[in-house]
């Protein structure tokens, strides 16, 4: 894994100061503490920090073509590359070296862009072709690796891992994208298809960006898409082995490595399988670590070391303090935007515990979003149900009269919270789902900003991205639209940025096999009762790991990495919680709202919990530019 950074005139080829990439590709050295390396020609400038994961010795970068005439700088693992190599070396490529980045250099020659949907991986890179003058950028299918990019005042396109990366070249303007501020205070992040830094995009997953000297900055290329409008036939039992062999070659392509490679487990269902195929493949015990809360409604530790033992792990737990805030600080360091997921402090001492003994850990992400596990997925599905039977005309005055009169428990169990389901009830599937994954609703993002920020909104919704996704997903079912729409948004712009970013934070590897993108694509061909039925999501894959895991941990609840945030507000960062109020110094936000959402917070009256954390999380995004 590795961080990369660069320049490229995409018209009068100007002289690239090497300092000037040294300074992108310094502010990145978390991303790569065992080397570094810059290239420069006459309009342009590669550089490199490198991870050393495989061919310790002969993957330097950047990595040059024997003619010098193809330059490469790679952030990843391609985990087919033997199979490509081999298949390159019958067109007569000769190799140097054994490392998977070589693989690029050969395969833009011989495929060009065609090159991607032969990879097998998680990957970021840029790639410089001499005699064309071309710069390729690729990001995986998933996006599992990030690329940030920005078009600069004196022509030149810049480009970094990290937004960090691009903030250390002074060329780049530190102006705030209002637009991307309403996006993160609706979800919680801000979305892969923007950056709260004017001017400033990240490349699209499953996309590509050919800059050529002599022509204008074009739109990046789609090269990958997941279908849900296919069906997979065959009985269950087929389908269950046909699971089970996709899981496995997920797994056990990721654990080559020349380097000590673990796994993060939870004890649940995602972490838990992903160990078990790697005990199947592994001649030796298993490295595993947990992370567990002082607080035992939010410690899984327990079900963590019953699968250790399970498959003989090589098994560590640390317990964390539930006062963890502290740490907020250095977390909201590591993601330049401001991110306001709560269990990156989780997944951060998770990854500081696995970098003690390993470079490469597996993780179980990725399972809720392409086998339907997550609950709102089976919300949705049953509110689905209930729209299409009462026609739009009726459920506005039934429904919407009920949510209004139904009064706000938060305080209640799920099951007695029924206005957001008479709310959701009122809405379209689009729109009531865009709401369901949010964090702070569009009515109450209205009293939250002043009239002055939300004029400069220009009548930009962040959820309008949920509901055009969902209309244009290539799907057949309303599950198939909600799924496609996380694919797309919650996963590339949360799950996987608080992995890349914790993990990268300490120099590991973290990989997904269950984001493998042939199990991706299985997944999505599955009938609809093959991955919800009965009110539970993962069904197949549940049912196909009956047996190799015990019964209470594929059925009990999903508990996730779950930072208690609410009572933190209410006891030790009260005080925190008020200071809020001072936000409204930007002239962004009310002040009177903000003042409110602390106090009635503090006394019970309502749970403001996540919304105070985005605004923690806000103002220290804030203090880092």
């Amino acid at each position: 894994m590795c961080g990369i950074a660069g320049l490229f005139h995409l018209g009068t080829p100007k002289p690239v100061d090497p300092a000037r990439v040294v300074l992108m590709t310094d502010a990145l050295a978390h991303r790569g503490p065992d080397g570094s390396g810059v290239w420069t020609a006459q309009g342009v400038g590669l550089g490199h920090r490198r991870l050393s994961i495989i061919d310790l010795g002969g993957g330097a970068q950047p990595m040059l073509s024997a003619d010098e005439q193809v330059v490469v700088v790679f952030n990843g693992e391609i985990y087919n590359f033997a199979d490509v190599r081999r298949e390159l070396q019958a067109t007569g490529a000769q190799f140097r070296t054994d490392s998977d980045t070589e693989v690029l250099i050969h395969g833009w020659r011989v495929w060009g862009p065609d090159l991607l949907p032969r990879l097998n991986g998680m990957f970021a890179f840029a790639l410089f072709d001499v005699a064309r003058q071309m710069l390729f950028l690729a990001r995986d299918r998933l996006g599992v690796k990030p690329l940030h990019y920005v078009a600069l005042a004196d022509g030149s396109i810049a480009f970094a891992s990290e937004l960090k990366g691009l903030l250390a070249n002074p060329a780049v303007r530190r102006e705030l994208n209002p637009q991307a501020i309403e996006d993160f205070f609706a979800f919680g992040y801000v979305p892969d298809d923007t950056c709260w830094i004017e001017g400033v995009q990240k490349l699209p997953a499953a996309s590509f960006l050919l800059l050529e000297r002599g022509k204008p900055l074009p739109a990046p290329r789609v090269w990958w898409d997941v279908d849900f409008t296919q069906r997979a036939k065959g009985t269950v039992a087929d389908l269950e082995a046909e699971m089970r062999d996709r899981l496995r070659a997920a797994v056990t392509s990721r654990m080559v490595a020349d380097v000590p490679l673990g796994a993060f487990l939870s004890g649940g269902v995602d972490s838990s399988s992903v160990v078990a195929f790697m005990a199947e493949a592994s001649s030796h015990p298993v490295q595993t670590c947990a992370i567990g809360f002082d607080s035992a409604a939010h410690d899984e530790t327990r079900y963590a070391a019953e699968i250790a033992k399970r498959f003989a792990c090589d098994h560590r737990s640390r317990i964390v303090a539930s006062d963890d805030y502290a740490a907020a600080d250095t977390v909201a360091r590591m993601f330049d935007e401001p991110f306001a997921d709560a269990s990156a402090l989780a997944t951060w001492r998770v990854s500081q515990l696995a970098r003690e003994t390993v470079t490469v850990a597996l993780s179980g992400d990725g399972a809720d979003e392409i086998f339907a596990g997550y609950r709102r997925y089976k919300f949705q599905h049953t509110e689905e149900r209930v729209r299409s039977i009462v026609p739009q005309g009726w459920r506005e005055p039934v429904f919407g009269s009920l949510a209004r009169a139904y009064p706000k428990a938060d305080w209640a169990p799920q099951m007695f919270r029924a206005k957001s389901t008479f709310a959701a009830l009122a809405l379209g599937g689009g729109e009531a789902y865009a709401r369901a994954v949010g964090v702070t609703p569009f009515e109450e993002r209205a009293g939250l900003f002043s009239d002055s920020f939300k004029r400069s909104l220009q009548g930009h919704r962040a959820e309008d991205r949920y509901v055009a996704a969902m209309q244009n997903a290539p799907a057949r079912d309303p599950l198939d639209r909600a799924q496609y729409a996380d694919l797309k948004i919650w996963l590339p712009g949360d799950i996987l940025t608080k992995v890349d970013r914790t993990s990268m934070a300490v120099s590991l590897e973290a990989r997904e096999p269950l984001l493998d993108h042939r199990l991706v694509e299985f997944a999505a061909t599955l009938p609809v009762s093959m991955r919800l039925r009965g009110g539970e999501g993962k069904w197949l894959m549940k049912r196909t790991m009956r047996g190799t895991l015990p019964d209470d941990i594929l059925y009990r609840r999903k508990m996730g990495f779950v930072t208690p945030v609410s009572a933190w507000f209410r006891g030790p960062l009260a005080g925190e919680a008020r200071r809020l109020a001072g936000l409204a110094d930007t002239g962004w936000f009310e002040r009177t709202t903000l003042e409110r959402v602390a106090e009635d917070h503090i006394a019970g009256k309502r749970d403001h919990g996540r919304l105070l954390w985005q605004l923690a999380m806000f103002e220290k995004a804030l203090a880092l530019l």
